[in-house]
């Protein structure tokens, strides 16, 4: 059998890339995983007059646990509660769901201290650098 050839792509990476990929990593992960599952989903934030959506939450269950990928609040409607109503609807969600908890991660310019005042806790990090921003990653265990 003849090995595959190698290509990197730098510019122009589509979502079928992402999904060529991801496909037999879900397919391999599914026959190994003891939790194995993924579902993605959203919480919307959207323009009351527009109906546009302006922001909100994407996340994953993914193997046990809700991994929250993307989170943003217009800066116009930062420190109004809703960063912490999105995470808590999260929360819900990922307790219905029977999740171990939430798993998240930010940059260390992005939300750490607001993810702590959540009970978030620090399980790893990639320190900042001369080429790097830092980088956290944080997890909220529920109890059972």
């Amino acid at each position: 059998m003849a090995l595959p050839r190698i290509e990197i792509i730098e510019t122009g990476v589509t979502s079928e890339h992402e999904a060529s990929i991801l496909r037999p990593l879900l397919e391999y992960n599914n026959q190994a995983a003891r939790h194995a599952s993924y579902n993605e989903f959203a919480i919307l934030l959207r323009d009351s007059e527009s109906n546009d959506v302006t922001g909100g939450l994407y996340g994953q269950f993914d193997h046990g646990w809700a991994f929250v990928k993307l989170l943003i609040v217009p800066e116009a409607y930062r420190r109004l509660g809703l960063g912490r109503q999105l995470m808590e609807l999260v929360e819900t969600l990922a307790r219905r769901h029977n999740c171990e908890g939430l798993w998240l991660d930010t940059f260390d310019f992005q939300a750490k201290p607001f993810y702590e005042k959540l009970g978030f806790t620090v399980f790893g990090e990639l320190e900042a650098g001369n080429r790097a921003d830092g980088r956290y990653f944080l997890k909220k265990r529920f109890t059972p």
